[in-house]
């Protein structure tokens, strides 16, 4: 068995905390949440969504960490000690294994998208979106995604920045993203709020978000939410497992778990807060997608005053999103690389990084070059790859982690690591995991998985 502990631990729980948040707090948080959430029934969905978080999102999180700082090693590694140590069949290891993938998987296509926030980035910074209209930035988005060699230039910058982070290691690159980056994100969002407040059509925003319209909640809102819940937290990925392995052993697994789930949901709130004001002061549809970002909100950048400089604000805090989260997602392969003794953590990020890298450029080209190749199941590279870990992948392991943890792990080993021997809300967990939370995802994932298949035949 590897050394324990090889590649280092965070300095305190509070780095964990802002490196979790780090991972989950990604590009849907800053357009997707806000949107539904008002479309849902405002307050009405809120409610729903943290019911949904209590019951799905943060049992099958603690599970994820148990599992990594028990082995204290690569999700690979991990699974294979937790698993030989409950005298499991190795076929779980592969749970280790469909992480890993799957984060690179992700990481690829993830990452075009982060680099059209590189660009628009450049465009705020140069007061590119000065007087321009719907038409002018719906042609000016169609045209990026029109161009291979860009989008594969900012494809490339933002997996080169990816990989340079976590090449430095625990300490003094993914914890640089936690005690810097994240802050940073908050005032960004602080700073946009304000400007909402007094600029913007803030009232109108807050009523959007936070009304309880309880008629506009539906079945499929509920589904919705429980959705979300479980994919906010970059849980089924290998990364909160990976990022598991770094805790310090005196922290509380419950509490700063409980802790990753208020601030994801805290920023995702705020977003909406930052975002609607500005939307609706300048009458722009609400409309969900990246066209929100990347086609609405250029317009009433362009329009106000100090536009360049908020708009330079809002993008680059879309790209430390990203960023945030796309360091988790390829820490699991290169822990693992680096544990074979065959590669140090430099060389396992070139080579992981240029995987990603490479089925990445075909996601970029399914906008231009490859948009007529859907032999992926009538999908395009692009479609496939985001069908393949949000519709399959990422339920599989998050329906897999819950039911190994509470089936598998002897009871005397979960108290050890929770430091929770006789405490009644370990119960309460056990029986989540073991019957409520897995049932809930199956249901989204079969839902999920209908949706894109009945989508995909043209039913309706």
């Amino acid at each position: 068995m590897l050394q324990r502990k090889m590649h280092g631990v965070w300095k305190s729980r509070w780095t964990f905390v802002l490196a979790a948040t780090g991972s989950a707090v990604g590009l849907g948080n800053i357009w997707k949440f806000p949107y539904i959430t008002g479309e849902n029934g405002g307050g009405a969905f809120v409610l729903v969504y943290l019911a949904c978080i209590a019951v799905i999102g943060l049992p099958i999180m603690i599970a994820e960490v148990l599992i990594g700082r028990r082995g204290r090693q690569s999700p690979i590694n991990s699974m294979r000690y937790v698993t030989e140590e409950a005298g499991a069949q190795p076929t779980w290891v592969g749970l280790g294994w469909m992480g890993v993938v799957t984060g690179l998987l992700i990481l690829s296509f993830y990452s075009v998208v982060a680099g059209w926030a590189l660009q628009y980035s450049v465009s705020a910074v140069s007061n590119g979106f000065a007087g321009i209209s719907g038409s002018q930035a719906s042609a000016r988005f169609g045209e990026l995604l029109g161009n291979p060699s860009r989008l594969i230039l900012w494809h490339s910058v933002f997996i080169l920045m990816t990989t340079a982070v976590v090449a430095t290691g625990v300490t003094r690159g993914l914890g640089m993203v936690a005690r810097v980056l994240m802050p940073l994100l908050v005032v960004m969002l602080i700073l946009l709020v304000g400007y909402g407040l007094f600029q913007g059509n803030f009232a109108e925003a807050f009523s959007f978000m936070f009304s309880f319209k309880y008629d506009h909640l539906s079945w499929h809102g509920v589904l919705t939410a429980m959705g979300h819940a479980f994919f906010t937290l970059s849980l089924g990925m290998g990364a909160i497992m990976a990022y598991g392995a770094y805790m310090p052993d005196h922290a509380n697994v419950g509490q700063t778990v409980i802790t990753v789930g208020i601030l994801d949901t805290v920023i995702a709130l705020v977003a909406g807060l930052a975002i609607f004001p500005i939307v609706f002061a300048n009458g722009l549809e609400a409309s969900s997608g990246p066209g929100l970002i990347f086609e609405s909100l250029p317009i009433a950048f362009g329009a106000m005053s100090g536009g360049h400089i908020f708009g330079t604000v809002f993008f680059v805090l879309v790209v430390i999103a990203a960023w945030s989260s796309a360091v988790s997602l390829i820490e699991p392969g290169v822990a693992w690389l680096v544990e074979t003794g065959k590669f140090n953590r430099l060389t396992a990020n070139v080579i992981l990084g240029g995987v990603s890298w490479l089925i990445g450029v075909a996601a970029a080209l399914s906008f231009n070059l490859l948009s007529e190749f859907k032999w992926l199941l009538g999908m395009t590279p692009f479609d496939f790859l985001d069908f393949m870990t949000s519709r399959v992948l990422l339920p599989l392991g998050g329906m897999l982690i819950s039911l190994f943890v509470a089936w598998y792990i002897k009871k005397e080993v979960i108290e050890e690591e929770m430091d929770a021997e006789g405490h009644p809300m370990l119960e309460i967990w056990l029986f989540l995991i073991k019957w409520i939370s897995p049932a809930l995802v199956a249901i989204v994932f079969v839902w999920a998985l209908w949706g894109s298949i009945a989508k995909l035949l043209g039913v309706e």
